[in-house]
């Protein structure tokens, strides 16, 4: 499967804008990472894009996201892939003992936070979003209360990284798609350094 039938795959099942931003959010750090450690960016962009593909129709712990593997499967995604997709539920055990199954899980909470804080801000903008700005919200416990800090912490460290330098990567990973996120804001790009 190449990442366009997967967009497509994720279009078929998913309406919600913000849910489909999440997962190319994902997507983008995820092939960030690849990039960083010399991986393959297809497969690891593959994982994070179809990772929620079936929270929509399977919104519960029980479903989500074994119900959605045998649709993945049907779709022709490697097996491989599926059981990285798998890896990233707590609640089914999988071991995490690939470095992009430790990607996976430390990709997928991280990315809602950045977004909210980046909502907030007067710029509406993950180009002026440093990881300083999320970590004020981070004390915030009601800010962005969905997200659960431990969780992103547990897996930033599972993955062999400093929370804050994750942070760091993973928003410079969503500015290089900034306008399909949605979060361009009121300011201009700025030249990446």
């Amino acid at each position: 499967m190449n990442r366009e039938e997967a967009l497509s795959l994720v279009r078929e099942f998913v309406k919600s804008e913000s849910l489909v931003r999440h997962m190319l959010s994902v997507e983008a750090a995820m092939r960030f990472y690849a990039e960083k450690f010399g991986e393959d960016v297809e497969a690891w962009g593959l994982i994070g894009l179809l990772h929620d593909f079936d929270w929509e129709i399977h919104p519960t712990l029980d479903q989500h996201p074994q119900a959605g593997a045998p649709i993945l499967r049907e779709r022709g995604v490697p097996e491989d892939i599926v059981q990285d997709i798998l890896s990233h539920a707590d609640h089914l055990g999988l071991p995490r003992d690939t470095l992009r199954r430790k990607a996976i899980c430390a990709c997928d909470e991280v990315t809602g936070l950045i977004t909210a804080v980046a909502l907030v801000r007067p710029s509406h903008s993950l180009y002026d979003l440093e990881a300083k700005s999320v970590k004020k919200k981070w004390k915030d416990k009601a800010f962005a209360a969905g997200t659960n800090r431990e969780e992103m912490e547990h897996a930033a460290k599972e993955f062999g990284i400093d929370v804050w330098e994750h942070v760091d990567n993973v928003i410079l990973a969503m500015r290089k798609i900034a306008p399909e996120l949605d979060l361009v804001g009121n300011i201009q790009k700025q030249d990446e350094t």
